[in-house]
């Protein structure tokens, strides 16, 4: 769902300004298209998008629901909460008075929403944010971290620091959120070689690594500043090759605890004026590697995807890594050749670090709940698919284990909205903006 047209604060070259479309969107890309057929109005996105997904038969009574475009921070919050609570309103089919009132109707709804996603600024990320996210229902934040290289943000005028990017992921992870980012290459000042040490520090800098990542290769369109660097010949595009070569480098480097959503912007080519035209790179790249017998162990690479897998099948596997303020435990159901069918986000904060949010201070915290296969409606039994085989129980008392085991005397869940009723049953209650328990 996208947002109304809304200047962004940053003023990038490398991003196009449309007066049509919120800054960094094109008019004929999907998504963008739909929002503009409904004149930005997010009810009517919203139900529109549900009725084009029933139509073809798959099912709508699980909605994770993304808010795109722009920089949401940036808008009146009267108009975040309106829109939230328009898009729900369109959810449960119903009209609320209130968003707290959607909230409640959604929770025991026939169609839940059990993710909200934002994408916002990393300077726009302090403590108020976190709570203003939280009472919006938001679960996961998306984030442009485009580059890791101070030279390389001023030349491209983003507008902030790397250590902007450190702060706002600090104060995301230690309140639950999971971390989505976005990743360019490609931008001025950039080389192939300077891109792929870029690329590592993603996950060796303890101050970084996210959940997710887009990886955005620069696509160079008219309409964006960078495009008389380009006439002027002080910047050059990627060929085909060398994006293609690039991807393969950082898809075998990425860790298997992080999902790879995206690689390469999802716009008709048509607008790219020079570089790569591909909107396929990323399969491209995929079938170089198994050419190569190089192996990405991303987490979307490795889905279990439609496949029907028996519980026997499936082996608990925990990879530990430290961030700068956490120990976090990637808990996956996984079979012998590493397909995942289920996996959990475990976040033990550092027993020195002074919590962001008192009430979660001593807090172990799930960040995250997630099983694999086809979407399985309210109530539906499993015949072989990952859903409803109870991994997700599984997963969450073996988190608990590992958070006592730990020290810790609580634990708290972000909860979706929808997924309130499904943690209920697993001992949390509601305590303010998250959902927690006693450990015993």
């Amino acid at each position: 769902v996208l947002t109304k047209p809304y200047p962004c604060p940053g003023k990038c070259i490398f991003c196009p300004t449309d007066v049509r479309m919120p800054k960094s969107y094109l008019h004929d890309e999907p998504g963008a298209q739909r929002a503009e057929r409904h004149g930005f109005d997010p009810f009517a996105q919203t139900s529109a998008r549900i009725r084009a997904l029933e139509q073809i038969g798959h099912p709508a009574e699980k909605i994770e629901l993304l808010i795109l475009g722009g920089t949401w921070s940036s808008y009146p919050r009267s108009y975040q909460e309106w829109f939230v609570k328009r898009c729900l309103d369109a959810i449960n089919e119903t009209e609320a008075k209130t968003l707290v009132e959607a909230q409640e109707i959604n929770a025991q709804g026939k169609r839940r929403n059990v993710g909200l996603v934002v994408e916002t600024r990393q300077d726009r990320i302090d403590t108020e944010e976190l709570r203003w996210l939280r009472y919006l229902g938001v679960t996961k934040v998306q984030v442009g971290i485009q580059s890791l290289d101070d030279e390389v943000l001023a030349l491209n005028n983003r507008g902030h620091n790397v250590q902007a990017t450190r702060d706002a992921f600090r104060l995301l992870r230690l309140a639950g959120f999971k971390i989505h980012g976005h990743w360019m290459a490609n931008l001025l000042g950039a080389t192939l070689e300077s891109d792929f040490v870029d690329y590592t520090r993603l996950w060796h800098d303890l101050t970084i690594r996210p959940d997710e990542l887009k990886i955005y290769p620069c696509m160079l369109v008219e309409n964006a500043e960078l495009y008389a660097y380009w006439q002027r010949g002080e910047y050059e595009p990627y060929s085909e090759q060398q994006v293609r070569e690039l991807l393969i480098k950082c898809m075998a480097k990425t860790p298997r605890w992080v999902r790879l959503n995206r690689v390469i912007r999802d716009f008709p080519t048509t607008n790219v004026v020079a570089g790569n035209k591909k909107a396929n790179m990323r399969q491209l790249a995929q079938q170089e590697m198994e050419r190569r017998g190089l192996i990405g162990r991303d987490i979307r690479n490795r889905e279990i995807r439609r496949e029907k897998v028996t519980r026997e099948e499936l082996d608990l596997r925990i990879d530990t890594y430290q961030t700068n303020a956490t120990t976090e435990h990637f808990l996956s159901f996984e079979t012998i050749d590493e397909r995942i069918a289920g996996f959990l986000r475990l976040s033990l904060p550092h027993q020195d670090v002074q919590h962001p949010l008192p009430e979660l201070q001593d807090h172990a915290m799930i960040r995250e709940v997630h099983v694999y296969g086809p979407a399985l409606d309210l109530g539906e039994e499993s015949q072989g698919e990952a859903q409803h085989m109870g991994l997700g129980s599984a997963l969450i008392k073996k988190a608990k284990e590992l958070a006592q085991e730990a020290g810790y005397g609580h634990i708290a869940v972000i909860s979706a909205i929808g997924t309130r009723e499904y943690y209920a049953r697993h001992g949390f209650q509601i305590d303010g903006l998250y959902m927690t328990t006693e450990l015993r």
